[in-house]
């Protein structure tokens, strides 16, 4: 007989996926979440955590094979943690988050009858990505590694190439590995806290094809390393530039606060929105440029611009979104925590030559109480909103209500605390929720991006 306790081994039916990328099944009125399953999948599987009413399960076995399981198209997805849905069939996973998200704003929002658009896919759910970023280490018999993390833990799975990024990355990931072996760079160790290179960083503009490439190193002292860059820019002439990051603290953070360009210039430019734009090693930027630029266009058209209106763009990174709403509007504000992308903002509507916008550097629940006087005691028409997956936070929530804008546009990477900011915004603020916008930026990944239109 079969008892609900660790080691046990049980038979589910896999019905769901859940937010964090597991496949969900039920048993004995239990839910038991499963990684590398799909809906629709028959399997068995062995109870490694367990509480009164769920539990975690490891994957034994498929009995019967869903409909939507698919071979995933990455050697190594069954162990990299950078991508949970390689096995499940792109419609199966564009359902799976419309659900999500709508879901969330069910359960955690208490929405009734919310206008959900149906998701908007991406037309290329593999090597889409403008940006990697990859945790070095060395293998048992010496040889430089860089990858992505085994899924709960940090045991790197090495890689030679990435099915979701974009494939113009491919060829730096080896050559550079290879290079920094033959240097003989000395690799960071977690446990020790002794060694130099921690991290690789490569990026793409997708409409450009210059590459960006970043060393995070402890040291600045990496000896051979301006002829090493030399070697690298001349093999690839799409080498925008070569950049390396020092990082000494320890912890998880990867990138450490000040970087030097040893090669070329210290960013890539990229058109977004018909505009064009300077990245640098450390900047937000989507990893999905087209799937952004889709977005962008659906808040530009459900806004309407006239150019009468004042704009804030609250969490405005180097001024993405800002630049294209100041090019329809009277006037923009960029609220933005980083200094240095303040700065690249700036640069970026210089760039433009867009006069219309200012941006200014602080943390949104410093700068929204009083931001009638950077308007000078204008009100705005439209906040936009684009903060991290924690959300907006009580105080910027309450300096937004105190401020009450005639109409927000909300985008969210996280749908769960995207409902719990609505629901005050709603409840407190007198706003109704006009429609969301679902789209995926992150194919073969369990997140979902969304951008949600509100009124007074």
């Amino acid at each position: 007989m079969t008892h609900w306790q660790q080691g046990e081994t049980l038979e589910l039916d896999i019905t769901d996926l859940s937010s964090d990328g597991d496949g969900v099944g039920r048993w004995d009125n239990r839910v038991v979440f499963v990684p590398n399953t799909v809906p629709g999948d028959r399997v068995q599987v062995r109870l490694v955590f367990i509480k009164p009413s769920f539990g975690r399960g490891q994957l034994m076995e498929v009995l019967q094979a869903s409909r939507d399981r698919i071979r995933p198209p990455c050697i190594v997805a069954d162990k990299c943690g950078g991508c949970q849905w390689q096995p499940v069939a792109y419609a199966a996973q564009l359902a799976a988050k419309q659900q999500q998200v709508v879901d969330a704003l069910e359960r955690i929002g208490h929405f009734t009858n919310v206008p959900i658009s149906p998701m908007m896919g991406a037309d290329a759910p593999l090597g889409y990505r403008n940006k990697a970023t990859y945790p070095l280490g060395l293998a048992a018999e010496g040889t430089v590694k860089a990858g992505y993390f085994r899924k709960g833990t940090h045991q790197i799975i090495n890689l030679n190439q990435c099915p979701v990024q974009d494939d113009r990355l491919d060829p730096l990931l080896a050559e550079v590995k290879h290079d920094i072996q033959a240097q003989g760079w000395s690799i960071y160790d977690e446990e020790t806290r002794q060694g130099a290179l921690r991290h690789l960083a490569l990026r793409v503009g997708r409409r450009t094809g210059q590459l960006l490439l970043t060393l995070v190193s402890t040291t600045w002292e990496l000896p051979g390393l301006e002829e090493q860059c030399g070697e690298w820019k001349a093999r690839h002439p799409n080498l925008a530039g070569i950049c390396i990051n020092r990082n000494r603290k320890s912890g998880n953070a990867i990138w450490g606060k000040e970087s030097r360009f040893v090669v070329g210039e210290p960013y890539l430019e990229e058109e977004f929105a018909n505009l064009t734009f300077h990245i640098y090693p450390t900047n937000f930027f989507q990893v999905n440029t087209e799937q952004a630029e889709r977005l962008l266009r659906v808040m530009l058209d459900e806004l309407q611009l006239q150019g009468t209106e004042i704009v804030v763009d609250a969490y405005c990174g180097i001024g993405a979104l800002t630049l294209p709403m100041a090019q329809r509007a009277s006037f923009c504000l960029g609220l933005e925590v980083q200094e240095e992308a303040v700065e690249v903002a700036i640069e970026n509507a210089k760039l433009n030559q867009i006069r219309n916008a200012r941006f200014k550097a602080g943390t949104v629940d410093k700068l929204l109480p009083d931001v009638r006087e950077s308007l000078r005691d204008q009100a705005p028409d439209i906040v936009v909103l684009d903060p991290p997956r924690k959300g907006c936070g009580d105080r910027v929530l309450a300096a937004l209500l105190a401020l009450h804008p005639p109409r927000i546009a909300y985008m969210s990477c996280n749908p769960a605390t995207l409902a719990r900011d609505l629901k005050r915004l709603c409840e407190e603020g007198g706003y109704r929720l006009q429609r969301v916008q679902p789209a995926d930026f992150f194919p073969q990944t369990a997140h979902v991006e969304c951008v949600a239109f509100l009124v007074a």
